[in-house]
This record gives C-alpha cells, sequence and structure tokens, in this order.
C-alpha cells in the first residue's frame, strides 16, 4: 500500500469493465469527489488515491458495487477477464491488424501466456471456449458494421479478416440463427453488448 501526500493508493481489477461506457460512468461517478482521485481507469482495472481519514478500501470496493461493477480477486478470474480485453481490444479496436496476425498468436503475445493455457482456464471459468467467444464477438461486430451502413458487406469480411462474404455470411447464419440479409432487412437491428457476452 503506497501513500502520496495524506492520500493512500489503492488498485483494484473490476470485472466487466470492457467498454468505453463503463469507463466513462466510473469517471464520471467520481468527479466531483475530492475525497478520492482517480489515477488512471482503463479496461478491467482502476488506480485511485484515497484519503484514509474519510474512506477504507471496503467502502471504495461498495462504491464500484452500487455501479454494478464487481471487484476481482482469484488469479483465474483476472487471467479470464484479461483475455476478455484482449480479445474486445482485437476485435474492436485493432482497425484490421488481426488481419495481419492470428487471434490465438494476439492473445498469446498480448498476455504473455502460451495459448492453451489461456484457452483452458477460459473453458473452465466460462464453460465456453474461447474460440466460440472470439467468433461470437466477431459476429455482434458485424451487426454493428451493418447497422451503421458504412460498410458493404465485403468491407465487414476484410475487416474481420474473413477469406470470403460467403465465408462470413455461413458463420453469421449458424452463430445468429438468421442469414446477412434477415438481419438487414428486419426493422430492428440490435446486437448483444460485450459486456453480456
Amino acid at each position: 500500500m503506497k501513500t502520496e501526500a495524506g492520500r493512500t493508493y489503492f488498485y483494484l481489477r473490476i470485472k466487466d469493465l470492457i467498454s468505453n461506457a463503463g469507463i466513462r460512468l466510473i469517471e464520471m461517478s467520481f468527479k466531483n469527489n475530492t475525497e478520492i482521485d482517480l489515477y488512471f481507469v482503463r479496461m478491467g482495472e482502476v488506480g485511485l488515491y484515497y484519503d484514509a481519514a474519510k474512506y477504507n478500501e471496503d467502502a471504495i470496493i461498495a462504491m464500484f458495487q452500487d455501479l454494478g461493477f464487481n471487484i476481482m480477486s482469484n488469479p483465474d478470474d483476472i487471467l479470464v477477464e484479461k483475455i476478455r480485453i484482449a480479445a474486445i481490444e482485437l476485435i474492436y479496436f485493432a482497425n484490421n491488424m488481426n488481419s495481419l496476425v492470428r487471434n490465438s498468436n494476439y492473445i498469446s503475445e498480448k498476455l504473455e501466456t502460451p495459448y492453451d493455457k489461456l484457452s483452458r482456464v477460459f473453458s473452465k471459468k466460462t464453460g465456453k471456449t474461447l474460440e466460440n467467444y472470439i467468433l461470437r464477438l466477431k459476429m455482434e461486430k458485424v451487426k454493428q458494421l451493418i447497422a451503421n451502413q458504412e460498410y458493404t458487406l465485403s468491407e465487414i469480411a476484410y475487416m474481420l479478416e474473413y477469406s470470403s462474404v460467403q465465408y462470413l455470411s455461413n458463420q453469421f447464419k449458424k452463430i445468429t440463427g438468421m442469414t446477412v440479409s434477415q438481419f438487414k432487412d428486419s426493422d430492428v437491428k440490435e446486437w448483444i453488448p460485450i459486456e453480456q457476452l
């Protein structure tokens, strides 16, 4: 535990802090609190300084829980969250970098852990395979891109490293239960938020 000018540092691993909206929620919630200074807020983690005369760690944890976040301490839970974050960064924020490197290589290198160990821990803790999780992330990203109508299906296939539109379409139907055309023609184009995957 380190202190700085009468303030105590607290580092938290946060479950389901995997979107910009979650980060903004935390920033806004602590914005006007003069006894707690957010040092950083990133996907999966928060560092802050607090006035130990007014708060303790349990009270701060309760604040995050009131916002709908849970604090993690189990090493396997933390590893699973790191895997989720790496996969989300790859699919949602890599700007086609994933066409140059395999998903498994990216995640393994990012976490400096062999992929087979990551996959095993992920399956044990979540009950689903890491490959299936990545595929579901991709399909929800495809839904968002189709709904936004900024790109053609060919461009979307390229962005998400599919070798052809047909291959993307086949996986889309397999995962979502509808064809790309059915999704495009639907009145309400919904997708699952990444926090719920």
